[in-house]
C-alpha cells in the first residue's frame, strides 16, 4: 500500500488546528470547494497549516459559508528542512512555474534577488505566495515555503549570516562535476542557492559574490539553461547531495 494517498484533496488553511477545531474557510476557498471539487456537506479532505501537521477534516457546509472540522491526525509536522533559494525575478508565467517547482523540490524560503540585469523588478509577492500553496496542497507539503520581499543583491551579501553555505550557480565557471563539488561541502550546514537573470551576472556581481567565505561556485553544465530550468536543475542536485534526497 502507498505511504501516501495520491488522490487525497488537501487544503490549507491559516487557523490552527487540533481534535474538534473549527476551521471558516474564506470566499475563494468555499467557491474552490463548492464550484471546483463539488464537494458536500459531509465530505471529508485533508488540511494543513504548516504548524500543526496534517488533520482530516469534514465539510459543514451552511447557506452563507463552509466550515472544516478536524477529526483526526494523518501526519505530525516534523522537523522542515533549510533550504533557501534565491532568484533573480522572472516574468509571469515562468515566474509561476519556478515557484511551483520549487516548492515541489524542498525549498523553504524563496527570495527574490534584484541584480543589475534582472529583466524585471515588479515581483507579485502574493501571487507567489497563492503559487506555493497551490503547489504545497498538490504535492502533499506540511509547510508551504516563506515568501521573502524584493531585495537588492549587495544587501543581502552584505548581512550575508556567516552559517549559511550559498550555492553560487554561475554560467562563467569551469565545467566540472558539479555533484563531486556538492558532496565535498559541509553536510549539515543550512543551504542557500542562488540563480541569477538570464542575462548572468555583472563581473562585479561575481567578484562581490566570491568574496563570501561561504560560498560554493557550480556550473550547471554545457548548456545554457533557461532561469526556470535551472531552478529544477540545482534544486535536483542539491536535494541529491546535501539534502533530504539522501534518507
Amino acid at each position: 500500500m502507498a505511504r501516501y494517498d495520491f488522490a487525497a484533496r488537501r487544503l490549507y488553511v491559516e487557523a490552527p488546528l487540533y481534535a474538534g477545531a473549527r476551521v471558516e474557510v474564506s470566499p475563494t476557498q468555499s467557491h474552490y470547494l463548492r464550484n471546483v471539487l463539488r464537494l458536500s456537506d459531509g465530505a471529508e479532505l485533508l488540511v494543513f497549516n504548516g504548524r500543526d501537521g496534517e488533520w482530516r477534516a469534514r465539510l459543514s457546509v451552511m447557506p452563507r459559508k463552509i466550515v472544516l472540522v478536524a477529526l483526526g491526525q494523518t501526519r505530525v509536522q516534523g522537523q522542515a528542512a533549510d533550504l533557501h533559494y534565491l532568484f533573480a525575478p522572472l516574468k509571469h508565467a515562468r515566474l509561476d512555474y519556478m515557484v511551483q517547482k520549487a516548492v515541489e523540490m524542498g525549498a523553504t524560503l524563496l527570495q527574490p534577488v534584484l541584480t543589475r540585469r534582472t529583466q524585471t523588478e515588479r515581483v507579485n509577492v502574493e501571487r507567489m505566495r497563492a503559487n506555493a500553496i497551490e503547489a504545497a496542497e498538490q504535492c502533499g507539503i506540511l509547510a508551504p515555503p516563506s515568501i521573502a520581499e524584493p531585495q537588492k543583491l549587495e544587501l543581502l551579501l552584505a548581512a550575508w549570516p556567516e552559517e549559511r553555505l550559498l550555492i553560487f550557480c554561475d554560467e562563467d565557471a569551469e565545467t566540472a562535476d558539479p555533484l563531486a563539488a556538492l558532496h565535498a561541502a559541509p553536510q549539515r550546514a543550512p543551504l542557500a542557492v542562488l540563480v541569477g537573470p538570464e542575462g548572468g551576472f555583472d563581473p562585479s556581481e561575481r567578484t562581490a559574490i566570491l568574496a563570501n567565505p561561504c560560498v560554493i561556485r557550480l556550473s550547471l553544465g554545457p548548456r545554457i539553461l533557461r532561469a526556470d530550468t535551472a531552478a529544477v536543475a540545482i534544486l535536483a542536485l542539491v536535494q541529491a547531495a546535501l539534502g533530504d534526497w539522501r534518507n
